[in-house]
């Protein structure tokens, strides 16, 4: 499933590229894809006709402001109408494809948008649990979409810090991985960067999160921002289906410190590196750096 960096990434790709995006037609191939009320009818009624404002993320949901009577000039733009959100989660497949010219859609292809110039934004899902919501103006993304009402603070915000992670670890026997994959402790970290933040923190991922010291929370802390930064420079992680707009593959996996290194002698020590089933989830860790 893409995390963070990867969700990050997408997020400035559809930034720049529907800058001023009028949304001309919307074909749904696949009915579930719609989570919002009133389901396709609705979602593709409001998408029709509407401009895509700025784009945001939230953990691993991408939310975009819709606006109707929008002008194509960028000072102008602000003072249109708000008509909505368009709410998105690629789950565990789901990803977005640029066409600028007529490309006959793949079998996996799930939502189709497209504006008067021809110009095609492609939704495709292999899995099919990726989601969308039309979220009306006089609402709000977080009582239609209700994923968004239990997740934890931003890590690059300043509401996760040090004294936070304490006080939610404390007198918790489960184990700090497992901890890490919460989305209300902390909004958008899988598998992929709980390892690698682990790992730059040098704790064991099977060590009871209530039993971490002060100063280990304070690395973990750091640790997991650093991993985050590094990845969403490299554009995020590709192991099997994540693509940027694009088409590109993530440049973080050649960078990953344990993360899919199975059986490979640890950068840092030389260790080889092991890997387990821990709360459902492989884990990867060097036995000699972390502890």
């Amino acid at each position: 499933m893409p995390e963070l960096p990867e969700v990050e990434t997408v997020r400035k790709g559809l930034a720049d590229r529907l800058r001023f995006f009028c949304i001309e037609g919307v074909e749904v191939f696949r009915e579930r894809a719609i989570a919002s009320p009133g389901g396709v009818v609705e979602f593709t009624a409001n998408l029709t006709g509407s401009q895509v404002g700025e784009w945001q993320r939230r953990g691993k949901y991408l939310i975009a402001s819709l606006h109707r009577d929008a002008s194509q000039n960028k000072k102008e733009h602000k003072q249109s109408k708000l008509h909505g959100w368009w709410g998105v989660h690629l789950r565990m497949t789901g990803q977005f494809q640029w066409h600028e010219q007529k490309v006959i859609p793949c079998p996996h292809t799930r939502v189709r948008f497209w504006n008067k110039q021809g110009e095609e934004l492609r939704f495709v899902d292999i899995r099919s649990f990726g989601q969308m919501w039309w979220v009306p103006s006089d609402s709000s993304p977080q009582k239609v979409i209700t994923g968004l009402k239990h997740l934890g603070p931003e890590p690059f915000s300043t509401k996760f810090n040090a004294t936070y992670l304490k006080r939610c670890l404390k007198g918790r026997n489960r184990s700090i991985k497992s901890a890490l994959l919460d989305q209300s402790l902390i909004a958008g970290i899988g598998n992929i960067y709980a390892d690698e933040s682990l790992f730059l923190a040098r704790i064991l991922p099977q060590k009871p999160s209530g039993e971490l010291k002060g100063i280990e929370i304070e690395r973990l802390c750091k640790s997991i921002t650093k991993v985050l930064k590094v990845s969403i420079g490299k554009g995020g992680t590709t192991f099997s289906d994540f693509r940027d707009l694009d088409g590109g593959n993530g440049k973080y996996g050649g960078a990953a410190w344990v993360y899919k290194k199975e059986g490979k002698p640890c950068r840092r020590c030389g260790t080889r590196i092991e890997r387990q089933k821990l709360s459902g989830r492989s884990t990867h860790w060097c036995s000699k750096c972390q502890q």
